[in-house]
């Protein structure tokens, strides 16, 4: 029996692909790796953190007294530092996690990933996830922004990356759907067909956009100005997701986050500050903010959803500047992998 949890489940680790001065972050490395720093600091005062790095020696140096005995590193060359999307997709095979090892081809082969692609196996054999086994499932291109499960049986994700003619051509929507039902043990799929944010590179990756936050509760980004060019199409996805139900036929209850305050980058390019991007963890939730007006509003309303759990905001504005955020850049791994 197959099982795909959900992020809020118990987790063992959190995986963090670091920057280095090839990557994408290169003209602005030190704003990025102070970012990194920040998360890994709240990732690891909480929970085992693993660093999938170049060098072990730059980033011991980069981590200054951050570094504790939850941090363990595996050396690899990478890419990119987008862990949520290169790293594997745990699923439970009567009771026992298995590491699932898509294709990653960057997004729809839109940047170079082969490095990145290699990642997960190169960890893997590296012995870290000890008491956890490996499926190569490389005849499927996917990546782990793209879904969101409530661990119960329901998938969430978007038309507009799945079905993208560069991931997985030679299968139609049905054979996706298919293909992802028996993969993941999932009874129900919905799909987004709506929802994509200025600056994105990921097609409409749903932790972007709408996340699966208990097995009846939706938060998603909700956009009410008018005069926003996310407005019509933000609108059209609450539609959409006000008609979706629950595995028992219940409609869900639905927070909407906050629209980001617009924020561009130095060509006067709008780029995608998404308050939906942030971590569940076991005692804390990490929430990307932007240095805008609107994130104590994403912070308050984080808290009603979590109201268990510390809120913990990271800024996270170096990080869009590549056009992703917080949840981006991590990869949870559920309790049992080490």
């Amino acid at each position: 029996m197959k099982r795909f949890p959900a992020e809020w489940e118990k987790q063992d680790c959190v995986q963090l692909t670091w920057p280095h001065r090839e990557t994408d972050f290169s003209d602005v490395y030190d704003r990025a790796v102070a970012c990194f720093v920040a998360i890994a600091k709240e990732i690891s005062k909480r929970e085992k953190l693993v660093i999938a790095c170049k060098s072990k020696q730059n980033v011991l140096g980069e981590l200054g007294s951050v570094m504790n005995e939850n941090i363990s590193f595996v050396e690899v060359d990478t890419n990119d530092v987008w862990a949520r999307d290169h790293g594997a997709i745990t699923v439970f095979e009567d009771g026992i996690p298995v590491l699932y090892d898509f294709t990653f081809n960057g997004w729809g082969q839109k940047f170079p990933s082969e490095k990145d692609n290699a990642i997960t196996a190169q960890l893997y054999n590296s012995g870290i996830f000890a008491s956890a086994k490996y499926q190569d499932m490389s005849q499927f291109v996917l990546e782990g922004g793209s879904i969101e499960t409530d661990g119960q049986g329901v998938l969430l994700t978007t038309e507009s990356c799945l079905l993208s003619k560069y991931r997985n051509p030679q299968m139609t929507k049905t054979d996706i759907e298919q293909f992802l039902k028996c993969t993941f043990n999932v009874q129900k799929i919905l799909w987004l067909s709506h929802g994509e944010l200025a600056g994105d590179d990921t097609d409409g990756h749903i932790d972007t956009l709408a996340r699966l936050v208990s097995k009846d509760t939706i938060a998603y980004v909700c956009c009410n100005d008018a005069d926003d060019l996310h407005y019509i199409d933000l609108q059209a996805m609450k539609a959409e997701l006000e008609s979706f139900t629950t595995l028992e036929g219940k409609p869900y209850n639905l927070v909407p986050l906050p629209m980001a305050s617009p924020v561009f980058d130095e060509d006067g390019n709008r780029i995608p500050a998404t308050y939906a991007n942030f971590l569940i963890m076991n005692e804390a939730v990490l929430l990307p903010v932007y240095n805008c007006e609107t994130d104590e509003q994403a912070v308050q309303t984080l808290q009603t959803v979590f109201p268990d759990k510390e809120i913990v905001p990271i800024d996270c504005s170096v990080l869009i500047l590549q056009h992703g955020s917080l949840h981006c850049v991590t990869m949870q791994y559920p309790q049992g992998v080490l």
